[in-house]
């Protein structure tokens, strides 16, 4: 996640001189692609020297790192290439930061909060990434860090009552952390017992087994079904399973059943 400033503010000298978040959204993209330019070619200069050496070269490796190290040249950031699967299979050891999912938070002056100025910035920041021919634009969220901070020191009905005061719906941090999951691939499914309710952390397309194995490799071992309920069934029934299992609204659900975002879910199994 990249922090960008966007508040005016004569006790808190910008580095550059002035407030200007594309500007310093495109330093930074530059940043990352010089970083693993650098990495790339003594990667590739350190394979020369084995070769010269008379040792065995990985080919595959080379040729991937030559197709990287062009892109760089070009300051084309490697998110926007495509990859075979063998070539994602090699990018694993080699932790590119320009291949990482991106978040731009600007953080913005709180008087500034739903202004056309904070629109602008969003937009030119979109269209930078648009204009480089970037096939994924980055989400770019405005939050005020001065508010957040203080929001964060306030019991939790206090908080409520500044945000309405300010005319907030919901803590910058929720809508952060619903992004971030969004842009890592993300999503949470819900376990309900006796005396507790757990939300686990899986990968959008996991399937029903698979979803198991997160809770235990017992119940993914001895995997017989799911009971499912979605979360807007949930919300509807009153939050109430008995009048959810009234309404028909409870699903069995097999092995490859893909779960969904925010789906309760009751495995039955046997080992």
């Amino acid at each position: 996640m990249h922090v960008v400033r966007a508040f005016e503010d004569e006790s808190v000298m910008h580095p550059l001189g002035s407030v200007n978040p594309v500007r310093d959204v495109s330093s930074f993209e530059a940043e990352l692609i010089l970083g693993d330019l650098d990495f790339v070619e003594k990667r590739l200069q350190k394979i020369e020297e084995q070769a010269k050496k008379g040792k065995k070269i990985d080919e595959t490796d080379r040729h991937f790192l030559l197709k990287c190290k062009q892109a760089l040249e070009d300051e084309v950031s490697l998110r926007n290439l495509e990859f075979s699967d063998e070539e994602k299979r090699l990018m694993v050891a080699y932790q590119f930061l320009s291949t990482m999912p991106e978040i731009i938070a600007l953080n913005i002056d709180e008087k500034d909060i739903s202004s056309e100025k904070v629109r602008n910035f969003q937009n030119e920041i979109k269209k930078y990434f648009i204009d480089r021919g970037q096939s994924s634009v980055p989400h770019v969220i405005a939050l005020c860090g001065k508010i957040e901070m203080e929001i964060a020191q306030l019991p939790p009905d206090e908080a409520k009552a500044f945000l309405e005061d300010l005319g907030i719906a919901e803590p910058a941090m929720n809508r952060l952390c619903r992004i971030s999951y969004d842009a890592l691939g993300l999503m949470s499914f819900f376990t309900v017992g006796e005396d507790e309710v757990r939300a686990w952390t899986i990968k959008k397309g996991t399937s029903a087994h698979q979803a198991a194995g997160k809770i235990h490799s017992d119940i993914e071992r001895g995997f017989i079904r799911a009971e499912v309920v979605g979360y807007d069934d949930f919300i509807s029934s009153e939050e109430d399973m008995v009048r959810v299992k009234e309404k028909g609204l409870m699903r069995l659900e097999g092995k490859t059943y893909a779960v969904r975002d925010g789906d309760i879910i009751n495995f039955k199994f046997n080992v």
